[in-house]
Protein backbone atom coordinates (compact mmCIF):
# COMPACT_ATOMS: atom_id res chain seq x y z
CA UNK A 1 0.00 0.00 0.00
CA UNK A 2 1.27 3.16 -0.86
CA UNK A 3 1.96 5.64 2.02
CA UNK A 4 -0.18 9.52 1.72
CA UNK A 5 3.21 11.09 0.45
CA UNK A 6 3.56 8.65 -2.34
CA UNK A 7 0.41 9.23 -3.33
CA UNK A 8 0.28 12.64 -3.38
CA UNK A 9 3.52 12.85 -5.44
CA UNK A 10 2.08 9.83 -7.75
CA UNK A 11 -1.22 12.05 -7.83
CA UNK A 12 0.77 15.32 -8.73
CA UNK A 13 2.79 13.87 -11.89
CA UNK A 14 -0.44 12.11 -13.32
CA UNK A 15 -2.18 15.79 -13.25
CA UNK A 16 1.12 17.23 -14.70
CA UNK A 17 1.01 14.62 -16.98
CA UNK A 18 -2.81 15.31 -18.66
CA UNK A 19 -2.18 18.97 -17.80
CA UNK A 20 0.39 18.62 -20.62
CA UNK A 21 -1.36 16.26 -22.48
CA UNK A 22 -3.81 18.60 -22.57
CA UNK A 23 -2.35 21.90 -23.50
CA UNK A 24 -0.92 19.58 -26.59
CA UNK A 25 -3.99 18.78 -27.94
CA UNK A 26 -5.07 22.52 -27.19
CA UNK A 27 -2.36 23.37 -29.67
CA UNK A 28 -3.07 20.83 -32.11
CA UNK A 29 -6.93 21.11 -32.11
CA UNK A 30 -7.64 24.74 -31.29
CA UNK A 31 -8.12 25.64 -34.69
CA UNK A 32 -9.91 22.47 -36.27
CA UNK A 33 -13.33 23.15 -37.85
CA UNK A 34 -12.39 26.90 -37.09
CA UNK A 35 -12.18 29.16 -39.79
CA UNK A 36 -9.55 32.42 -39.76
CA UNK A 37 -10.43 35.68 -41.10
CA UNK A 38 -8.18 37.63 -42.74
CA UNK A 39 -9.55 41.49 -42.82
CA UNK A 40 -7.97 43.36 -45.90
CA UNK A 41 -7.61 47.27 -45.41
CA UNK A 42 -8.18 47.73 -49.05
CA UNK A 43 -10.45 46.75 -51.70
CA UNK A 44 -10.80 43.53 -53.54
CA UNK A 45 -8.24 43.40 -56.27
CA UNK A 46 -5.66 45.74 -55.56
CA UNK A 47 -2.22 44.59 -54.42
CA UNK A 48 -2.39 44.22 -50.53
CA UNK A 49 -5.67 42.07 -51.98
CA UNK A 50 -3.93 39.89 -53.65
CA UNK A 51 -1.34 38.73 -51.62
CA UNK A 52 -3.79 38.33 -48.70
CA UNK A 53 -5.91 35.79 -51.02
CA UNK A 54 -2.96 34.23 -51.94
CA UNK A 55 -1.16 33.39 -48.20
CA UNK A 56 -4.94 32.70 -46.85
CA UNK A 57 -5.50 30.17 -49.90
CA UNK A 58 -2.39 28.16 -48.40
CA UNK A 59 -1.79 28.98 -44.88
CA UNK A 60 -4.56 26.63 -43.25
CA UNK A 61 -2.52 23.44 -44.90
CA UNK A 62 0.75 24.40 -42.35
CA UNK A 63 -2.10 25.59 -39.45
CA UNK A 64 -2.40 22.14 -36.80
CA UNK A 65 -5.50 21.54 -37.33
CA UNK A 66 -5.90 22.77 -40.88
CA UNK A 67 -8.79 25.67 -40.57
CA UNK A 68 -10.01 27.41 -43.39
CA UNK A 69 -9.48 30.82 -44.18
CA UNK A 70 -11.67 33.49 -45.63
CA UNK A 71 -10.51 37.59 -47.01
CA UNK A 72 -12.62 39.74 -45.38
CA UNK A 73 -12.28 43.65 -47.26
CA UNK A 74 -12.84 46.10 -45.15
CA UNK A 75 -11.18 49.29 -46.98
CA UNK A 76 -11.65 53.50 -45.65
CA UNK A 77 -9.10 55.68 -44.42
CA UNK A 78 -5.99 53.87 -46.60
CA UNK A 79 -6.06 51.13 -44.38
CA UNK A 80 -6.79 53.09 -40.91
CA UNK A 81 -10.46 51.18 -40.80
CA UNK A 82 -8.95 47.73 -41.18
CA UNK A 83 -5.86 48.75 -38.32
CA UNK A 84 -8.63 50.45 -35.91
CA UNK A 85 -10.71 47.10 -35.74
CA UNK A 86 -8.21 44.74 -35.63
CA UNK A 87 -6.80 46.44 -32.94
CA UNK A 88 -10.03 47.31 -30.34
CA UNK A 89 -12.27 44.85 -31.67
CA UNK A 90 -11.35 41.24 -33.51
CA UNK A 91 -11.04 38.43 -31.58
CA UNK A 92 -8.27 38.19 -29.47
CA UNK A 93 -7.66 34.10 -30.19
CA UNK A 94 -6.33 33.88 -33.56
CA UNK A 95 -9.11 33.68 -35.67
CA UNK A 96 -9.12 37.12 -37.03
CA UNK A 97 -6.16 38.47 -38.74
CA UNK A 98 -5.22 41.67 -40.33
CA UNK A 99 -3.75 42.43 -43.69
CA UNK A 100 -2.57 46.20 -43.17
CA UNK A 101 -1.10 48.78 -44.90
CA UNK A 102 3.11 49.43 -45.55
CA UNK A 103 2.64 52.69 -43.31
CA UNK A 104 0.73 51.65 -40.21
CA UNK A 105 3.59 50.81 -38.56
CA UNK A 106 5.15 54.00 -38.39
CA UNK A 107 2.07 56.79 -38.30
CA UNK A 108 1.73 56.98 -34.30
CA UNK A 109 5.22 57.59 -34.50
CA UNK A 110 4.41 61.11 -36.68
CA UNK A 111 1.49 62.07 -34.64
CA UNK A 112 -1.37 60.12 -37.11
CA UNK A 113 -3.25 57.39 -35.93
CA UNK A 114 -1.92 57.22 -32.08
CA UNK A 115 -5.61 57.25 -30.69
CA UNK A 116 -6.55 54.45 -33.22
CA UNK A 117 -4.11 51.50 -32.13
CA UNK A 118 0.05 50.83 -31.04
CA UNK A 119 2.11 49.42 -33.33
CA UNK A 120 4.13 47.81 -30.17
CA UNK A 121 0.55 45.47 -29.08
CA UNK A 122 -0.06 43.80 -32.29
CA UNK A 123 0.98 40.37 -33.05
CA UNK A 124 3.05 40.49 -35.86
CA UNK A 125 2.56 37.87 -38.33
CA UNK A 126 5.04 38.20 -41.05
CA UNK A 127 4.92 39.94 -44.32
CA UNK A 128 4.92 38.57 -47.60
CA UNK A 129 7.66 40.62 -49.30
CA UNK A 130 10.26 43.02 -48.95
CA UNK A 131 10.29 46.22 -51.61
CA UNK A 132 13.22 47.51 -52.61
CA UNK A 133 12.64 50.55 -54.67
CA UNK A 134 14.46 52.41 -56.86
CA UNK A 135 14.86 56.14 -58.01
CA UNK A 136 15.71 56.56 -61.78
CA UNK A 137 16.33 59.07 -64.29
CA UNK A 138 15.71 58.20 -68.46
CA UNK A 139 18.44 57.46 -70.26
CA UNK A 140 18.29 61.60 -72.06
CA UNK A 141 18.83 63.19 -68.57
CA UNK A 142 21.72 65.23 -67.72
CA UNK A 143 21.37 63.41 -64.00
CA UNK A 144 23.29 59.80 -64.56
CA UNK A 145 24.42 59.20 -60.43
CA UNK A 146 22.62 60.49 -57.50
CA UNK A 147 25.85 62.34 -56.40
CA UNK A 148 24.38 64.20 -60.37
CA UNK A 149 20.77 64.24 -58.64
CA UNK A 150 23.03 66.70 -55.46
CA UNK A 151 24.14 68.78 -58.34
CA UNK A 152 21.78 69.26 -60.76
CA UNK A 153 17.99 69.10 -60.66
CA UNK A 154 15.80 66.10 -61.74
CA UNK A 155 12.64 66.57 -62.74
CA UNK A 156 10.44 63.74 -61.85
CA UNK A 157 7.14 62.39 -61.93
CA UNK A 158 4.75 62.31 -58.47
CA UNK A 159 1.47 61.16 -58.21
CA UNK A 160 0.33 63.53 -55.19
CA UNK A 161 0.77 64.25 -51.82
CA UNK A 162 1.54 61.42 -49.67
CA UNK A 163 2.34 59.44 -52.36
CA UNK A 164 5.66 57.24 -52.05
CA UNK A 165 6.49 58.94 -55.44
CA UNK A 166 6.03 62.04 -54.16
CA UNK A 167 7.50 61.14 -50.17
CA UNK A 168 10.50 59.89 -50.90
CA UNK A 169 12.28 62.35 -53.06
CA UNK A 170 11.20 64.80 -50.88
CA UNK A 171 12.92 63.04 -47.96
CA UNK A 172 16.04 62.69 -49.74
CA UNK A 173 16.02 66.90 -50.95
CA UNK A 174 15.92 67.10 -47.17
CA UNK A 175 18.23 64.87 -45.39
CA UNK A 176 20.90 64.24 -48.56
CA UNK A 177 20.94 67.39 -50.61
CA UNK A 178 18.97 65.70 -53.84
CA UNK A 179 17.89 68.29 -56.25
CA UNK A 180 15.14 66.28 -57.51
CA UNK A 181 11.89 68.58 -58.24
CA UNK A 182 8.44 67.06 -58.42
CA UNK A 183 6.05 67.13 -60.98
CA UNK A 184 2.86 66.07 -58.97
CA UNK A 185 -0.52 64.97 -60.21
CA UNK A 186 0.06 61.95 -62.21
CA UNK A 187 -2.80 59.48 -61.40
CA UNK A 188 -0.12 56.41 -60.97
CA UNK A 189 3.40 54.83 -61.65
CA UNK A 190 2.17 53.65 -64.86
CA UNK A 191 1.50 57.23 -65.97
CA UNK A 192 4.60 58.45 -64.63
CA UNK A 193 6.54 55.98 -67.02
CA UNK A 194 4.56 56.90 -69.67
CA UNK A 195 5.28 60.80 -69.35
CA UNK A 196 9.20 59.80 -69.00
CA UNK A 197 8.75 58.30 -72.58
CA UNK A 198 7.46 60.80 -73.56
CA UNK A 199 10.20 62.94 -72.25
CA UNK A 200 7.78 65.27 -70.40
CA UNK A 201 9.76 64.62 -66.93
CA UNK A 202 13.35 63.50 -66.90
CA UNK A 203 12.73 60.38 -64.08
CA UNK A 204 10.98 58.82 -60.98
CA UNK A 205 11.45 58.60 -57.87
CA UNK A 206 10.07 55.85 -56.38
CA UNK A 207 10.15 52.52 -58.90
CA UNK A 208 10.42 49.33 -57.80
CA UNK A 209 13.08 46.71 -58.52
CA UNK A 210 10.39 44.41 -59.49
CA UNK A 211 8.34 46.39 -62.04
CA UNK A 212 11.85 47.51 -63.34
CA UNK A 213 13.60 44.26 -64.31
CA UNK A 214 9.83 42.41 -65.41
CA UNK A 215 9.77 45.60 -67.89
CA UNK A 216 13.29 45.09 -70.18
CA UNK A 217 14.40 48.45 -69.06
CA UNK A 218 17.91 47.83 -67.65
CA UNK A 219 18.17 45.24 -70.48
CA UNK A 220 17.19 47.58 -72.65
CA UNK A 221 19.31 50.74 -71.30
CA UNK A 222 16.67 53.13 -70.80
CA UNK A 223 17.29 54.32 -67.69
CA UNK A 224 20.32 54.83 -65.26
CA UNK A 225 19.61 53.70 -61.36
CA UNK A 226 20.76 56.62 -59.08
CA UNK A 227 19.49 54.61 -55.80
CA UNK A 228 18.26 51.73 -53.86
CA UNK A 229 15.03 52.65 -51.65
CA UNK A 230 14.51 50.56 -48.61
CA UNK A 231 16.40 49.00 -46.01
CA UNK A 232 18.96 46.81 -48.12
CA UNK A 233 20.07 46.20 -51.48
CA UNK A 234 18.39 44.29 -53.95
CA UNK A 235 20.36 41.23 -54.96
CA UNK A 236 22.71 41.09 -57.95
CA UNK A 237 23.08 45.27 -57.80
CA UNK A 238 25.40 46.08 -55.07
CA UNK A 239 27.40 48.58 -56.71
CA UNK A 240 24.06 50.71 -56.73
CA UNK A 241 24.15 52.98 -53.40
CA UNK A 242 21.44 51.63 -50.47
CA UNK A 243 20.07 55.31 -49.16
CA UNK A 244 20.73 54.45 -46.04
CA UNK A 245 24.61 54.34 -46.81
CA UNK A 246 24.30 57.80 -48.15
CA UNK A 247 23.43 59.52 -44.77
CA UNK A 248 26.45 61.77 -43.21
CA UNK A 249 25.54 61.47 -39.87
CA UNK A 250 24.23 58.46 -37.81
CA UNK A 251 21.46 61.03 -37.20
CA UNK A 252 20.40 61.36 -40.57
CA UNK A 253 21.00 57.50 -41.29
CA UNK A 254 18.29 57.08 -38.17
CA UNK A 255 15.62 59.50 -40.00
CA UNK A 256 16.33 57.58 -43.43
CA UNK A 257 15.55 54.68 -41.88
CA UNK A 258 12.56 55.58 -40.25
CA UNK A 259 11.10 57.19 -43.63
CA UNK A 260 12.37 53.70 -45.28
CA UNK A 261 10.97 51.41 -43.13
CA UNK A 262 7.69 50.76 -45.05
CA UNK A 263 9.55 48.96 -47.45
CA UNK A 264 10.40 46.26 -45.10
CA UNK A 265 7.11 46.15 -43.84
CA UNK A 266 5.57 46.13 -47.27
CA UNK A 267 2.65 43.29 -46.68
CA UNK A 268 2.34 43.10 -43.00
CA UNK A 269 0.23 40.35 -41.90
CA UNK A 270 -0.91 41.36 -38.23
CA UNK A 271 -2.67 39.72 -35.05
CA UNK A 272 -4.78 41.54 -32.76
CA UNK A 273 -3.50 42.62 -29.40
CA UNK A 274 -3.43 40.05 -26.54
CA UNK A 275 -3.41 37.01 -28.68
CA UNK A 276 -1.90 33.99 -26.70
CA UNK A 277 1.88 33.67 -26.78
CA UNK A 278 1.80 30.24 -27.98
CA UNK A 279 -0.44 30.48 -30.64
CA UNK A 280 1.06 33.52 -31.50
CA UNK A 281 3.99 31.42 -31.89
CA UNK A 282 1.86 28.83 -33.77
CA UNK A 283 0.66 31.57 -36.64
CA UNK A 284 4.51 32.73 -37.33
CA UNK A 285 5.42 29.25 -37.87
CA UNK A 286 2.82 28.45 -40.45
CA UNK A 287 3.24 31.71 -41.84
CA UNK A 288 6.91 31.06 -42.15
CA UNK A 289 6.07 27.61 -43.57
CA UNK A 290 3.23 28.75 -46.16
CA UNK A 291 5.97 31.33 -47.79
CA UNK A 292 8.28 28.60 -48.35
CA UNK A 293 5.46 26.56 -49.91
CA UNK A 294 6.47 24.98 -53.36
CA UNK A 295 2.42 25.77 -53.99
CA UNK A 296 2.32 28.89 -53.15
CA UNK A 297 5.88 30.04 -54.95
CA UNK A 298 4.21 27.92 -57.89
CA UNK A 299 1.06 30.31 -57.40
CA UNK A 300 2.78 33.22 -56.74
CA UNK A 301 4.68 33.12 -59.92
CA UNK A 302 1.78 32.56 -62.68
CA UNK A 303 0.00 35.68 -60.17
CA UNK A 304 3.50 37.78 -60.92
CA UNK A 305 3.24 38.00 -57.03
CA UNK A 306 6.29 38.86 -55.75
CA UNK A 307 7.36 36.59 -52.52
CA UNK A 308 10.10 36.78 -50.03
CA UNK A 309 9.84 35.72 -46.24
CA UNK A 310 10.23 38.46 -43.83
CA UNK A 311 9.13 36.96 -40.17
CA UNK A 312 7.22 38.52 -37.57
CA UNK A 313 9.85 38.37 -35.53
CA UNK A 314 12.15 40.58 -37.35
CA UNK A 315 9.06 42.87 -38.15
CA UNK A 316 8.48 43.21 -34.53
CA UNK A 317 12.47 43.67 -33.79
CA UNK A 318 12.41 46.29 -36.50
CA UNK A 319 9.58 47.94 -35.25
CA UNK A 320 10.74 47.74 -31.59
CA UNK A 321 14.02 49.93 -32.28
CA UNK A 322 11.95 52.44 -34.75
CA UNK A 323 9.99 53.33 -32.09
CA UNK A 324 13.31 53.92 -29.40
CA UNK A 325 14.65 56.61 -31.57
CA UNK A 326 15.44 59.42 -30.15
CA UNK A 327 13.32 62.58 -30.34
CA UNK A 328 15.47 64.64 -32.80
CA UNK A 329 15.44 62.00 -34.90
CA UNK A 330 11.66 61.34 -34.88
CA UNK A 331 11.39 65.33 -35.77
CA UNK A 332 14.40 64.87 -38.56
CA UNK A 333 12.64 62.33 -40.48
CA UNK A 334 8.95 64.15 -39.74
CA UNK A 335 10.12 67.59 -40.91
CA UNK A 336 11.86 65.49 -44.39
CA UNK A 337 8.41 64.44 -45.09
CA UNK A 338 7.09 67.50 -44.72
CA UNK A 339 4.30 66.35 -43.04
CA UNK A 340 3.42 64.20 -46.35
CA UNK A 341 2.72 60.58 -44.60
CA UNK A 342 -0.43 59.08 -45.10
CA UNK A 343 -1.59 55.42 -45.05
CA UNK A 344 -1.72 53.46 -48.00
Amino acid sequence: MLGRFARLLLASVTFASVAGVTRAEEKSDFFANRTITMVVGSSAAGSYDLNARLLSRHMGRHIPGAPSMVVRNMPGGGGLTAAAYLYARAARDGTELGALSRTLPILPLFGEARDLFDPLKFGWIGSTVNVVGTAVAWRGAAVKTIQDAMQTELIIGGTGPGSQANVYPTAMNSILGTKFRIVSGYPGSAEVIMAMERGEIEGFGSWSWSAIEKGGYLQEKKLNVLVQLGMKKQPGYPDIPLVLDLAKTAADRAALELVFAPQTFARPIAAPPNVAPERLAVLRSAFDATLLDPELLSEAERLKLDIELVTGVELESLIKRLYDSPADVIARARDALGGSLKAD
